[in-house]
């Protein structure tokens, strides 16, 4: 059975996702199809029903809930891992109303915490997230809201923290800060949701057991990223809560959707 698999170049992905695609595990008669993305992409393929399992953020989910169905494995979600709000200026939290903002796109975890925290915006300018700190050294913005790796780098380029916005969300809810999760589409059966969901906790697993054969994968994915850049990024991003939501998990995403679907509504 062939199943398209949608997902990102980050480390943490293509380290979730190295055994699965590389003929590590039984595959259990799946022949996965990888389709490799930013997560604003994946959210727009998401949206549109394009893949048959996808990454997705979980502020796009509650969109596309009766199509599809979250896993309890594969998920980014933790303490301490949120999205930063940064800029080149000492600006207060006071004037972002003011300001020009970078987001990683309209449909990101990101960019609805951004809204929900600063809801008195004045220009948002949707962009690739790896492109937010080169913006704002050349002006182009005054604030960027940071996802992903960025949180590792943008210090030693200069740039300054104006708030933490996962930081924000853990001391409003007592839960971590739910990123983004793997869902399938409710039409494959429970079955094969099931055996799915088993493989991306297997894969997770033999990754974490033989390190020095994953990682050229995820070097082969993850650009110019230093190494150890690359290493805090599997760390923050890939814990216990990847291989199984738990209840503290699935607290955490049960919470974050409660809170979006009021925002929507």
């Amino acid at each position: 059975m062939n199943l398209t698999l949608g997902f990102s170049p980050c480390p943490n992905d293509t380290f979730i996702f190295y055994a699965l695609l590389n003929n590590k595990i039984a595959s259990g008669g799946f022949l996965f199809l990888p389709v490799i993305e930013d997560v604003e992409s994946l959210n727009r393929r998401a949206l549109n029903h394009d893949l048959d399992i996808t990454k997705l953020s979980f502020a796009a989910y509650p969109q596309v809930v009766s199509i599809y169905q979250l896993l309890d494995s594969g998920s980014a979600l933790g303490n301490n891992c949120g999205p930063l709000l940064i800029s080149k200026r000492n600006i207060s939290q006071e004037d972002i109303a003011n300001c020009t903002v970078a987001i990683p796109g309209e449909h990101t975890t990101a960019n609805f915490l951004f809204t929900r925290f600063f809801p008195e915006r004045h220009s948002v300018k949707p962009m690739l997230f790896s492109k937010i700190e080169d913006a704002l050294l050349n002006d182009e913005v005054d604030v960027g809201v940071i996802i992903h790796e960025n949180r590792f780098t943008y210090q030693k380029r200069g740039l300054k923290k104006i708030a933490d916005l996962g930081e924000l969300w853990e001391t409003e809810t007592r839960l971590p800060i739910p990123l983004g999760g793997i869902a399938a589409k409710k039409s494959l059966g429970i079955e094969t949701i099931s055996a799915v969901e088993q493989l991306i906790s297997e894969s997770i697993q033999y990754a974490f057991q033989h390190l020095d054969e994953t990682i050229p994968f995820v070097k082969k994915y993850s650009q110019s990223m230093e190494e150890e850049v690359m290493w805090q990024h599997i760390r923050l991003y890939v814990n216990d809560f990847t291989i199984s939501l738990g209840e503290k998990g699935k607290a955490a995403v049960e919470k974050f959707l409660q809170v979006s679907h009021s925002s929507f509504h």
